[in-house]
């Protein structure tokens, strides 16, 4: 008597609901594990942040001029927050980059893993490291001297435009690191990180830049981000009297 073979059921892959979300736990928790096991670079990037706050406010700070008058340390910290959502590109990038070459993506895909679990498992994990890299910018502002000029409702309104810039910009590492190959082109990623933050009025206001170049600046969606006036005081771009727009961080420069 001869066995009969009965086939199998047909398993279902198509990713639902519930396994998105349970997958998307699964990988965020392993991404949260892996920075437990090798904290270095997270706290290499919050150490790097800190050391240009420190630089620019006591070591450039004195020899910047903010047109207008005002306190540099006031007028830097807001760009400094955009600027540490720009250098989080570098650290999406390399995250997957390297599950690529390790071939980690790989095995995913060939699992009954929903597709879109890592990307949002990466998206949720860089947005939590947001979160820290924002509150610690936060407290070293405030340990240097600035302030929120807005009121608990304008302040949390500018938190979460710098959250859903860094959210934004999230979704550029991950094509990066997906488009990218070997530590080269990593480290080119990182490179143009600067001129982007650097190209905006992060650190100097656009008016004191040469026209078609102050032109650029304005428009960078940094320069947008970062000109909340729930951060920037007007004191800082002169007086209520003043020609100067508090809300862009801009203002003519004084006469020569």
């Amino acid at each position: 008597m001869s066995a009969v073979s009965m086939p199998a059921p047909a398993v279902d892959l198509t990713p639902g609901r519930p396994a998105l979300l349970a997958d998307s736990g699964t990988l965020i928790w392993r991404n949260l594990a892996r920075w437990r096991r090798d904290p270095g670079p997270l706290i290499a990037s919050l150490g790097f942040n800190i050391l240009i706050v420190l630089m620019f406010a006591y070591l450039f700070g004195g020899a910047l001029q903010v047109p207008g008058g005002g306190s540099y340390r006031e007028f830097l910290m807001p760009g400094m927050f955009v600027m540490t959502m720009v250098f989080g590109i570098s650290l999406t990038t390399v995250a997957v980059a390297e599950d690529l070459e390790r071939g980690v993506t790989d095995r995913l895909r060939s699992m009954p893993v929903s597709p879109l679990a890592p990307l949002a498992a990466r998206a949720v994990a860089d947005m939590l490291f947001a979160l820290v890299t924002l509150g610690v910018l936060l407290l070293t502002g405030l340990a240097i001297g600035w302030r929120a000029h807005g009121g608990a409702a304008a302040t949390l309104a500018a938190v979460g435009l710098i959250l859903l810039l860094r959210f934004a910009l999230i979704w550029v590492g991950i094509f990066l690191g997906l488009v990218t190959r070997g530590q080269t082109a990593v480290v080119a990623v990182q490179t143009l990180e600067f001129p982007l933050g650097f190209l905006s009025n992060a650190f100097v206001a656009p008016s004191t830049m040469p026209a078609w170049l102050g032109a650029v600046a304005a428009w960078n969606p940094l320069s947008a981000t970062g000109s909340s006036e729930s951060w920037t005081p007007r004191p800082i771009v002169g007086a209520a009297s003043s020609p100067c727009t508090p809300s862009t961080r801009t203002c003519p420069s004084p006469p020569t």
